[in-house]
């Protein structure tokens, strides 16, 4: 018997059409891999306020709606930190017209030398939105410690006088407030990126 034409037609048509929804469903059921290290209990991430380099005091919350991404370090850092901030600036600009819904703060961990002046020459050499934030010893210890920051000053015979040894992840907080993602130093700027687009389209 001669099977006509249409029929043949409807059923390589089913074929593809099945082909498809499984390629899409599965797609849609594998979890995504996040490239940081990922809270597997998200924390309200702790509130804290300081002095901005444009002059100005803010708090963590001031950013709620906006994913924040919370740097420690500070402006005479020989090479962590400039890598860490140049990385984020990479993946801030890979974002193209989703840049905006992302913050980058630093929170200097040496407010004897980085005043505001330096701070905004340097945070601005990264990226015009970037903020470096300043308080006194002990506002910076307390926004530090609830985030498991460690630092402290370290002798040096360098030029640069003495460095400050401190941890160097950069913590993630999404829209609602919430500690989500961590990189530790020497995530790729392609990886924080992949990550923040995540976070952008949920």
């Amino acid at each position: 018997m001669k099977i006509k034409p249409w029929i043949i037609f409807a059923m390589l048509a089913g074929f593809v059409l099945i082909g498809a929804t499984a390629f899409l469903g599965g797609r849609l059921l594998t979890p995504y891999e996040f490239h940081g290290a990922i809270l597997q209990s998200p924390q309200p991430a702790h509130n804290f306020s300081l002095m901005s380099h444009v002059g100005q005091r803010v708090a963590l919350n001031d950013f709620r709606g906006k994913i924040v991404l919370v740097y420690f370090g500070y402006t005479i850092c020989p090479y962590v930190c400039p890598t860490t901030l140049a990385d984020l600036s990479k993946a801030r600009k890979s974002l193209g017209k989703d840049a905006d819904q992302i913050q980058v703060i630093m929170v200097t961990v040496d407010p004897e030398r980085d005043t505001l002046p330096v701070l905004a020459d340097y945070m601005t050499h990264f990226h015009p939105s970037f903020l470096g934030l300043t308080g006194t010893p002990d506002e910076i210890a307390q926004a530090a410690t609830p985030f498991g920051v460690f630092y402290e000053k370290e002798n040096s015979d360098s030029a640069l006088g003495y460095l400050v040894n401190h941890t160097a992840n950069v913590m993630v907080i999404d829209r609602q407030g919430y500690l989500r993602i961590v990189f530790p130093f020497g995530t790729t700027a392609e990886d924080i990126a992949a990550d923040l687009k995540y976070l952008i389209q949920k």
